[in-house]
This record gives C-alpha cells, structure tokens and sequence, in this order.
C-alpha cells in the first residue's frame, strides 16, 4: 500500500511539473504571438494585445497540452492583417470624397443637358470641398460610350455619369440584343425636368395639334417628321402621337437636334418633335410653328399653345436629366452627393439660371429619382414595343 501511494504520488508530482512546464512555454508564446502588433498605434497595439491575450490557447486541464505554436502565430497573424482591413470601407465612406471626382456626360458640351451637369458639377464641388470635372464623352446610339465607361468604374464615389432619362430607363429594351443594360446603376439625383414641343414648318397647313391629325389622316403618306436620333426622346414622341392620333408620317432619323432644325427652317422635313429652348428664337421669327407642348401645363411664355394632353388625353412627354454612380456605389456616398445637389439646385440664383432654360429644378432624392426612372419604362416602354423600336 505504501509502494502505491507513493506511485501515484510520484505520478501526481511528474504531472504538476509538466503542468508548468507546458504552462511557462505557454506565456512566452503568447508574449510572441503578441509581437506583431508593435507596428500599430498605441491604442490599436494595446486593444489588437488584449484580443490575442484572451483567445492565446491555455493548458488543457486534463492532459497539460497546449496548441501547437505555429497555430498560435497564424491566429496573430490572421487579426493583425484583417483589423485595419475591414475598417477601410467604414472609413473611406467617412472621409468621402478626398480626391477629385469625374462627372462623365455622355453627350456633346453645350445644350440644356449639358450645362445642367455643369451646374450640378459646381454644387457637388462647393459643397463637399472638393473639384468636380465635367468629362463629354459622346458616342455610340443610347449614350453607350460614355456610360459603359461608368458602369466599369469603381464604386467609390469618384466617378460619377450625367445623363438622360431614357439612358436610365428603358436603354435595355432598345439595346436588347447587344446586352446594353444600364439598370445596375445606383440612382443620386434628377437634377432637372423640362417638356418636348412640336414643331412644325412655317408653310404646314396646321397651326395647332387637332389640325395636324387632321391633316395627316386626310393625306396619307405625305407627312414626315424627323428627330435627333433612334431611340431618342423626338423619336419616342413621333412614334407615340401616331400610335395615340391614329395617323402616319414618315420617320427621317437624324444624328442629333442641329441637322434636323435646320431642314425644318429649310422645309425639308415637316414636323419636329424637340425642344423649347434652342428654337425659341425660331417661333418667336415665324420661321416654325409651335403646335403643342409635351407638358402638364401650357407654357407661360405660349399661353396659346395647348398640351399634347388636351389632344390626346394621358399623352405627355417631357425629359429629364439625372446623375447616377457606378453599380454597388455605397448608399452613404450617393446620399452624400444626393444632398449636396439638393442643397445646390435649391439656390434661389441658379433656380433662376434653369428656369431660362424653360427647365424645371428638381434636386431630388435617390429614391425619388428611382421612381422617375420607373415612371419614364412605364411611359415609354410599351411605346418602344408598339413601334419595335430596336438598336443593334
């Protein structure tokens, strides 16, 4: 008995002294495992400590092990690199914008469209302290150029595009076959809304809506209009007051508003579905009729002008142009640059500077803007499968 007690006695004591054994290897890994942070601040070295402290790997209570080392340097390692690593996205939306930011308009320079992107371009800029570069990158049907540019861009606020309704809403019906998708972008702000008008050649018998159907349904065939382009807003509109008149007129596509306006003043083609501004000084000469307005409302300097509506009732057309950002834009960032358009477009003076643009300001929210954009594929969408309007 006494051999026995002192076996196991004898056991017991070899246990406790691998227990300190292992244990005293135990703390001069983790003050090891703890070496990597040294090259933190001060407050992240003791806190990035303090984690490792509390999950370094103790003795077993029952066989006196400890985790292998390499384990231990791997865990150290692993918290080290992935601290400051998922903290960058938090800090980058914080700290945005910290560079300069590209606004990329994917039409010519000049024109309504144009400077309305200026404009914004300038407020963002004010308002977040930091320079925004308007950049014109016309090119391809559907503004594709200088929108694909965007979508391929990183979604970090940088980079943002200016373009038109259609380019937001219904791009993909039209471009179906060649995969032009743009309803991945992330929504900012619509920064302004203004109406097409119809326009007609100073010689046309019709001086008002009524009368043009009028006009077209008794001569068949003899009416042509024009527009700026396939899939453009004029060409949408021309499609839709046939489809809602009853009556045709002959398609003249065109690449952009310039051309066509100088064969309406020329009359080579008879009707013009565009907009106010740039041939205001053409009506007021006599040299083209304005027949209607696309609008909810007459226009305040053509009382007599009706609405499009008022022919053809639930007809309107009217355009806009919006700011988006690249697919998966964080929403802190579009919300940061939503608010500064806001805050901008609601500046008495510049109000003023848009309305002589016969446009309405808007400045509007993400979320408002992402009704438009639903709004627009609801109007105009069962107008580009009515008329199998395709671009390929």
């Amino acid at each position: 008995m006494q051999h026995a007690d002192r076996r196991r006695g004898g056991v017991r004591l070899h246990r406790q002294a691998d227990r300190g054994r292992h244990a005293g290897r135990s703390a001069a890994e983790g003050a090891a495992a703890a070496r990597p942070c040294d090259g933190y601040p001060g407050e992240k070295r003791k806190a990035m400590r303090r984690t490792i402290q509390r999950t370094a790997p103790r003795a077993d209570n029952d066989t006196g092990r400890t985790m292998p080392h390499a384990i231990i340097k791997l865990g150290a390692a692993i918290l080290a690199l992935g601290a400051p690593l998922t903290a960058l996205p938090a800090q980058a939306q914080a700290t945005y914008p910290t560079r300069v930011i590209t606004m990329v308009v994917p039409l010519p320079a000049g024109g309504t469209a144009d400077l309305l992107c200026r404009f914004a371009a300038e407020k963002v800029g004010a308002a977040l302290g930091q320079q925004v570069v308007v950049e014109n990158r016309p090119g391809g049907a559907g503004a594709r150029v200088g929108t694909e540019q965007v979508q391929r861009s990183a979604p970090d606020g940088y980079t943002l595009l200016c373009a038109p309704q259609l380019t937001l809403s219904i791009a993909y019906l039209m471009f179906g076959k060649s995969g032009y998708d743009t309803r991945n972008l992330e929504p900012v702000s619509v920064l302004a809304t203004y109406p097409l008008v119809v326009l007609a050649r100073g010689g046309l018998p019709a001086d008002n809506l009524p009368e043009l159907i009028a006009y077209a349904r008794a001569n068949p065939g003899k009416l042509n209009y024009g527009h700026q382009g396939k899939g453009n807003t004029g060409h949408l509109l021309g499609e839709n007051l046939m489809l809602k008149g009853n009556f045709r007129m002959t398609e003249i596509p065109y690449r952009g508003s310039a051309p066509a306006i100088n064969d309406l003043l020329a009359g080579t083609i008879d009707i013009l579905p565009d907009y106010l501004l740039v041939n205001k000084q053409h009506i007021e000469a006599g040299k083209m009729k304005l027949l209607a307005t696309g609008g909810r409302e007459r226009l305040k300097d053509y009382p007599t002008a009706a609405t499009i509506a008022e022919t053809l009732p639930g007809l309107y057309a009217d355009t806009w142009m919006a700011v988006a950002a690249p697919p998966g834009t964080p929403k802190e960032i579009t919300r940061k640059v939503s608010d500064a358009i806001a805050q901008g477009f609601n500046d008495p003076a510049l109000r003023k500077r848009i309305l002589a643009l016969e446009a309405e300001p808007r400045g509007s929210t993400p979320e408002q803007m992402r009704d438009l954009v639903r709004h627009s594929l609801e109007t105009w969408g069962p107008v580009v499968e009515a008329a199998k309007i395709s671009i390929n």
